[in-house]
């Protein structure tokens, strides 16, 4: 599972017809640095994920890929590689919060 920052949405009007419905997601990865990090820090890239949970902009979500993802899909047969599988609440590092939603 992948921790990521939603940081905007993707519209495709024309799509696989297995994809029909589908809220698709901008994500970035956040990265923990070390044992002792104090805060999440974004990653590099960023990819896109189908999400039935209602996530928005600035959530932190977790995101599953791969065969993962497909089984997390509505439709275990849909042509996805990255899934919102949950919109998280904390992250806790030892005694530290990195991340508490608003």
């Amino acid at each position: 599972m992948i921790l990521a920052k939603v940081e905007g949405s993707v519209v495709a009007t024309k799509k696989n017809a297995k994809m029909t419905g589908t809220k698709f997601l901008v994500v970035r990865p956040l990265v923990i640095d070390s044992p002792a990090a104090k805060e999440l820090r974004l990653g590099q890239s960023t990819l896109v994920a189908s999400d039935s949970l209602g996530a928005g902009e600035g959530d932190c979500v977790l995101v599953v890929q791969g065969s993962s993802a497909r089984l997390a899909a509505e439709d275990k047969n849909s042509p996805v590689d990255a899934v919102v599988i949950g919109i998280v609440d904390t992250v806790d590092l030892g005694k530290r919060i990195l991340y508490k939603a608003e």
